[in-house]
């Protein structure tokens, strides 16, 4: 059985995990303000609260943010999020231009990941150059894998 982060309650339910502001900005990496961003503009649905207006995150909420998280990493403007995540809520007769939108964000991650390939050729080029100019034999750093 895992164990509980501290702070978190059981949501009676659905036996969900909830999870403080504060619990969710640490294990995401966002910050409180952004947490309250994304859900003002949309991209996580309005979250629990408790009594006293605190809000509670579910196990749900986590996996989104983990999501977008990955998306952001990629690149993904807040707007194509904004775009999937209002496809995710009109339900499975979306599937397939979420299909599409995601197929169309790998494409451009592809080419940036290829861009960055080549420029990587580049920087260990000129450091291989570097090192036989000053004399040393060995490049640090430089993976001999692809």
């Amino acid at each position: 059985m895992s164990a509980q982060p501290a702070g978190s309650g059981q949501d009676e339910r659905t036996g969900t995990l909830r999870h403080s502001i504060s619990e969710v900005a640490e294990l995401t990496g966002l910050t409180a303000h952004t947490l309250r961003w994304y859900e003002r503009i949309g991209l996580l649905d309005p979250v629990n609260r408790t009594h006293g207006g605190r809000r509670l995150y579910s196990d749900g909420d986590l996996s989104r943010l983990d999501f977008l998280g990955r998306l952001r990493l990629t690149g993904m403007s807040v707007a194509d999020m904004l775009r999937y995540i209002e496809l995710v809520r009109q339900g499975t007769g979306t599937l397939d231009e979420r299909r599409e939108l995601l197929i169309a964000h790998r494409s451009e991650v592809r080419e940036r990941i290829a861009d960055l390939y080549a420029t990587l050729a580049v920087l260990d080029h000129k450091i291989d150059l570097y090192a036989e100019q000053s004399g040393s034999s060995c490049t640090p750093g430089k993976e001999t894998s692809a």
